[in-house]
């Protein structure tokens, strides 16, 4: 098995635009750190954050509840728009719908990017979860894996096994961000693959027709898996990231003091 990377937060300072990346369920924040240096690198101020439970033991996830996880990146992105003029938020699976929590809540947040959107998951043992995690703790995690890039595995950090008293916290957070979708009026970027194990193949389509953005768009990738962050096709997803920040930014992304790292203006 490769060596995991560290799952310590990390901060990459630039410019007036910030983005706060938030991975998911039982990973950590390298799972968002390749998009995060090519998004600095354009000029990008990135914040990626470690949620409360991840990156030390399981038996400490299990303790969490899902308002620590929406409190935890509320104060991130407290944080980060303290640091900078125009702040966007991404997530992958449990940390788009920490995203979309954000943006219900923050109208005014100048767009969100949802990788791999975990409205609906695939395993549908997580509605036994409010009944089973008073009977077992942890259940083994599976050794097959979606990610079609054999390097993959060694850009990420995440618990082997299945949480359960948090895995129904993850369902109670799913149903709340699902009654919030449509209330969400933010323009917002969607990045999904065929190859996802992880969520319901449906789960983007369901997130992007309940949402009540009017500026809303659907990408479709087709050799990555559920963390497509740090799979084959990572490139296009934080190209597609960067694109949209450039959109929405009002001329702002990508300046460093007049411009990007690059030596490019934007």
């Amino acid at each position: 098995m490769p060596t995991q990377p560290d799952p310590s937060p990390f901060l990459l300072e630039a410019g007036p635009v910030g983005m706060l990346l938030i991975h998911g369920f039982t990973g950590s924040p390298p799972e968002m750190r390749l998009v995060g240096e090519y998004l600095h690198a354009r000029g990008i101020t990135v914040s990626g954050p470690l949620l409360p439970g991840h990156g030390t033991t399981i038996e400490e996830m299990n303790r969490c509840r899902w308002t620590d996880w929406t409190g935890h990146v509320e104060q991130a992105l407290a944080d980060l728009q303290a640091r900078c003029e125009t702040v966007f938020v991404g997530g992958l699976s449990m940390g788009a719908l920490l995203t979309l929590h954000l943006a219900a809540y923050q109208p005014d947040l100048p767009g969100i990017v949802l990788y791999s959107p975990a409205t609906i998951v695939a395993d549908r043992r997580i509605y036994l979860t409010p009944l089973l995690k008073h009977v077992i703790r942890v259940l083994p995690g599976s050794e097959e894996t979606d990610l079609t890039d054999p390097e993959a595995e060694s850009r990420i950090w995440h618990y082997p096994d299945n949480p359960i008293p948090a895995a129904h916290e993850l369902l109670k957070l799913i149903r709340h961000v699902r009654r919030l979708l449509p209330t969400i009026t933010c323009p917002a970027l969607i990045i999904h693959s065929t190859r996802d194990q992880a969520i319901h193949p449906q789960s983007a389509h369901y997130t992007y027709d309940r949402l009540g953005s009017q500026d809303k768009k659907r990408i479709t990738l087709y050799n990555s898996g559920h963390c497509l962050t740090v799979d084959s096709e990572w490139e296009r997803v934080a190209e597609e990231t960067y694109r949209f920040i450039r959109e929405h930014a009002g001329g702002e992304a990508g300046k460093r003091g007049g411009e990007g790292k690059s030596g490019r203006s934007v």
